[in-house]
């Protein structure tokens, strides 16, 4: 327990002034003596507190510099933020209750609230695992009949398109002090035509649409001879 200013006022007074002063050591073993249930001052606390009154005429604290502590009140209001909404972030609880967005991380921290994000995983249907088989052997099929196939596939290293919209892991978030196994659904693939792109397809039906030109220019050409 740290002392206060009425037990460095009793400390002087063991002191004593002139030919009745004690030492440090005697000091501290009356003041033992006196409060056996207390903690025993130190020397090194003696000669502190006797320096600081010859210097300042005092043995008071100083005042503190700063902020003054967050109250009860406040620590309350910054709990109930994060239980009515638990997806809160420290931005708008600091901007809400008009206090530093420091003193809200503290309070947090205080009473052991967490920010649980969102881990983005891929939701496995019933029949994910049967459609997944089928294409694997379409694939294989398909690339055993055209050996160019493969090399017209455009791969990417995105694990996930986001076609409308995106999921901000650091904005989606749960403060809790357990875990809450919370999810959230997203739809990050919308439906849509897909047209495979095969160079070699495409070539062929350009030659296929010449030879077709080639063809009906030669007709016109016999019948203006007839004529």
């Amino acid at each position: 327990m740290p002392l206060n200013e009425r037990d460095r006022i009793e400390i002087l007074m063991m002191i004593g002034v002139g030919d009745r002063m004690r030492t440090q050591q005697e000091v501290c073993r009356l003041f033992h003596e006196m409060h056996p249930d207390r903690e025993p001052v130190s020397q090194s606390t003696v000669s502190r507190i006797e320096r600081k009154y010859r210097e300042l005429g005092h043995v008071r604290d100083a005042p503190r510099q700063g902020r003054p502590k967050i109250n009860e009140n406040v620590q309350q209001d910054v709990i109930l933020s994060a239980l009515e909404n638990p997806h809160c972030t420290v931005r708008q609880v600091s901007r809400d209750l008009n206090i530093g967005k420091s003193s809200v991380s503290n309070i947090f921290k205080k009473v052991k609230y967490h920010p649980y994000r969102v881990r983005l995983i891929h939701e496995l249907a019933e029949d994910d695992f049967d459609r997944r088989t089928e294409f694997c052997e379409y694939m294989m099929d398909h690339n055993n009949q055209n050996n160019g196939f493969i090399g017209n596939i455009l791969f990417s290293d995105e694990a996930t398109f986001f076609l409308n919209g995106h999921v901000n892991r650091q904005n989606t978030r749960y403060w809790s002090q357990e875990n809450p196994h919370w999810m959230q659904e997203y739809h990050t693939q919308h439906p849509q035509k897909r047209k495979e792109v095969d160079n070699k397809d495409k070539e062929r039906k350009s030659k296929e649409k010449e030879r077709k030109i080639r063809e009906n220019v030669g007709k016109h050409t016999r019948k203006g001879r007839k004529y």
